[in-house]
């Protein structure tokens, strides 16, 4: 009798799903620079990426609203995330994107807001032991805009809890994806 041996693709598949498996759920997360850092949101939140188009600045608005745009025929606001976490600001450059974000009605969304970033990078797929609790290491200024940090083949990844920024939820541990809830006490 004839003993045939693994493909070596389907055993490395095999051997990926055992370790996903043991690994849990994961999170996706859109990484972007800010600042020489990287920072990353849960995709689920992100509906488009835009390349920087023409602003119409409004007067009078907070610091971090750079000013509006028009998304087929829709008025989004684009806020400055540098300027609401406090980073140093360059100039912008070619690379600069507007993530289109938008919290889930249930979380307090519905409205779309444009967020300011230097450059997408790509996505990240937390498990929920690769992100820890961050309110132990920034001031209290920023943990609410912070909701843990993702480590992940020796890159760190500031993850950055939306809600604050969309004016969602004011409950800390609703409705955030798994791997943000247990590193914010809420899972």
């Amino acid at each position: 009798m004839t003993q045939r041996r693994a493909d070596p693709p389907a055993a490395r598949r095999g051997a990926l799903a055992r370790r996903a498996v043991e690994r849990g759920a994961r999170t996706e997360f859109l990484a972007f620079r800010m600042a020489e850092e990287i920072y990353a949101v849960p995709i689920s939140y992100v509906k488009e990426i835009l390349k920087l188009p023409p602003l119409t600045e409004v007067p009078r608005a907070p610091s971090d609203v750079m000013g509006v745009i028009s998304v087929r025929g829709r008025i989004v606001t684009v806020r400055d995330l540098r300027r609401r976490l406090r980073l140093a600001e360059t100039p912008s450059n070619r690379r600069a994107r507007i993530l289109l974000a938008e919290l889930p009605v249930d979380q307090g969304g519905g409205e779309r807001v444009g967020l300011f970033v230097d450059e997408v990078l790509h996505v990240y797929r937390f498990a929920e032991d690769e992100v820890e609790s961050a309110t132990n290491i920034l001031g209290s200024e920023l943990a609410e805009y912070v909701a843990g940090i993702g480590r992940q083949q020796g890159e760190m990844v500031i993850l950055i809890d939306l809600r604050p920024i969309l004016g969602g939820a004011t409950d800390k541990g609703a409705a955030l994806p798994p791997a943000l809830a247990a590193a914010k006490g809420g899972g």
